[in-house]
């Protein structure tokens, strides 16, 4: 079906010519000669895209879009106008106007513009009806979950989707942040670009400028030929940079002027490269303690936090476990080709009870290990990769004991070394639980001398 274009001018000759140049480029183009008819048609027949003059007899193009966005939510409107001014550009924003342009109207700009603002409205309408699917749905896109704080996740990534603003999420290891950075990209006008992500902490210092911004024939010993880097890679999508604030302060620097000047330079490089990419960074420290401690550039937290979200640890929002089970059963049973229908009460209670260090993630390797230990219909206790008998963690039979006056550089050891030795001595597994990058654990673990226990 064409996509349907409301045409309003009151001059005949400027309406007719624009309605045949659009019905040229595959439109369905409705016209009306008022403000008034306008608005009749539009809650009438609900088009896609309103492109009205700004200068017209009774109602004006401001009033209009104005009336429109309250009775048509989500429906865009662009300004036409022979008559421009700073103070009626700067109007026309703040009525809510997908844009504003000048006459004679520049076709290509014009073109290019119908497309953005007839997208950005098929995304407010995906958006809307999975807002009301969300009463009675399990989640929203790739995130699950009923309870009040993932409500609060869903309001905030609705509102972000839509928009071309970075985004800071925040949170413990394993609450789901890429997955939140992926529904993001998902539902944005962005969604048939790439979605590129990079875990900052994962690859090392050394390498991760070349990573991120790509590198030129002979810019270092090895560099045999021209790569591109994470944001080319990325040119017209997302890309998510995870544990952002592990990247040096220098290098944060660098990745400061690619968000504010849409350019970068390839290492070797003697030009400025265009890229396009929108901004979803994560971090599993406090963001503003980070900032505080110099591990976050100031500048770099401000330019990230136009939109923040905080992801809740799967402790604080266990009335999800239910869920989150099945679905996981669901997903294990399909890889390894399973028919384990779900998990018997018994094993429910435990894992509800558990205290979860690792949050989804940690959740989710235990229904793997469970489902793929299973041997019956329904997942015993014993089937659980937690120890038969053991108590959640308000039960203090897992608590490290500290006596007054300890250090608290002594203090950190203890948990450190306890923390490693309860998981085998995996160090990856105890960064997870401690809520901090393997680096980080491992440089931890070097300042200290195997302080001893309480």
């Amino acid at each position: 079906m064409a996509t349907r274009i409301l045409l309003v001018d009151d001059d005949a000759d400027s309406l007719a010519g624009l309605a045949l140049l659009l019905e040229g480029w595959g439109y369905q183009v409705e016209q009306a000669q008022d403000g008034e008819e306008a608005l009749s048609k539009a809650l009438a027949r609900r088009p896609d895209l309103v492109i009205a003059d700004l200068v017209m007899t009774g109602m004006d193009g401001l009033t209009l879009a104005s009336t429109i966005g309250e009775e048509c939510p989500g429906l865009s409107v662009i300004i036409l106008t022979g008559h421009a001014t700073v103070d009626s550009a700067v109007a026309a924003m703040k009525q809510g106007i997908y844009d504003y342009l000048t006459k004679p109207v520049d076709t290509r700009r014009l073109r290019l513009l119908i497309e953005k603002a007839i997208e950005k409205t098929e995304i407010v309408r995906e958006v809307t009806l999975l807002r009301r699917q969300l009463k009675e749905a399990r989640g929203l896109g790739r995130l699950l979950g009923t309870s009040k704080p993932m409500q609060e996740i869903y309001r905030l990534t609705e509102m972000a989707a839509p928009t071309n603003a970075a985004v800071l999420v925040s949170g413990e290891s394993g609450t789901g942040k890429e997955l939140v950075a992926r529904t993001i990209h998902e539902l944005s006008p962005r969604r048939k670009g790439p979605f590129v992500a990079v875990n900052c902490s994962a690859i090392p210092e050394t390498l991760l400028e070349s990573e991120l911004f790509g590198y030129e024939k002979g810019a270092f010993t090895g560099a045999a030929e021209r790569r591109a880097g994470y944001f080319e890679l990325a040119d017209k999508g997302t890309i998510f940079l995870d544990e952002i604030a592990e990247m040096s302060p220098a290098l944060q620097a660098k990745y400061l002027r690619v968000l504010q000047e849409g350019t970068l330079r390839r290492l070797g490089g003697k030009g400025e490269l265009p890229v396009d990419v929108r901004v979803v960074a994560a971090t599993n420290k406090d963001p503003v303690a980070a900032v505080r401690g110099g591990a976050f550039r100031e500048d770099l937290f401000y330019r990230l936090n136009v939109f923040s979200i905080a992801m809740p640890p799967l402790r604080l929002r266990k009335e999800d476990i239910p869920l989150l089970i099945e679905a996981f059963v669901e997903e294990f049973n399909a890889k390894y080709d399973k028919r384990v229908k779900g998990v018997d009460d018994a094993a429910l209670q435990r894992l509800i009870r558990w205290h979860w260090p690792g949050n989804v993630r940690e959740l989710r390797n235990a229904i793997e290990r469970a489902v793929v230990g299973c041997s019956g219909d329904l997942v015993a206790p014993d089937c659980l990769p937690i120890a038969p008998g053991l108590p959640p963690a308000e039960d203090g039979e897992d608590a490290v004991l500290i006596r007054v006056g300890t250090t608290l550089d002594d203090a950190e050891q203890v948990l450190l070394r306890r923390t490693l030795a309860s998981v085998g001595n995996n160090k990856t597994r105890a960064a997870e639980m401690l809520g901090i990058t393997p680096k980080t654990l491992r440089s931890k673990l070097g300042r200290g001398d195997g302080p001893r226990e309480a």
